[in-house]
């Protein structure tokens, strides 16, 4: 039997990189916004403070209920405003004892329940945005309806909303670079 058998020869080391000299790049895993970081509590505060400023002024009238999508706003920005408090609460806690928050489990979590409250705030703030312009500049009875309240609910909907992006963005790319 003809087996040819590998020759052992010394191999030199390849050269020094700047990565071997300075170590390996390290990722940033607390960025500002991010879920136990003080930006992230800032976010949630304001995702709910927001969020009940809507409730709290649509259910100061006695006829949002006459509009489903008004019903559906009180709906989503309340899920939203628990959702809110919720992970502030989560935040206080991990800032308090100095935890990371950047488990893959509690990350995917907070994604996905980002993801859910986030669309239906815009769609529900859409929504109103909607009937509100038809009550206002269609039907033009403002003077019967609540429209300076609605207006002020949907806009505080679509602030809510805008503080939420940031959060989910930044956990969907955190969930993506794991």
């Amino acid at each position: 039997m003809n087996v040819s058998r590998p020759a052992v020869h010394p191999v030199e080391a390849p050269p020094m990189t700047e990565a071997a000299v300075h170590g390996p790049r390290v990722r940033m895993k607390d960025i500002q916004g991010m879920p136990g970081t003080k930006g992230g509590l800032f976010l949630r505060l304001s995702q709910f403070i927001f969020s009940i400023i809507s409730v709290s002024v649509m259910a100061t009238t006695n006829d949002f209920r006459s509009a489903t999508a008004f019903c559906y706003l009180v709906l989503a920005v309340g899920l939203q405003s628990l959702w809110s408090l919720s992970l502030a609460f989560v935040d206080m806690y991990a800032l308090l004892v100095k935890r990371s928050l950047q488990n893959y489990l509690a990350i995917r979590l907070f994604t996905i329940g980002d993801g859910i409250t986030s669309t239906l705030t815009f769609a529900a703030a859409s929504a109103s945005a909607g009937i509100t312009v038809l009550i206002d500049n269609d039907l033009d009875k403002c003077s019967v309806n609540h429209c300076t309240k609605f207006e002020t609910a949907t806009a505080m909907a679509f602030i809510s909303w805008f503080a939420m992006s940031p959060s989910f963005l930044l956990n969907l790319w955190s969930l993506a670079s794991h």
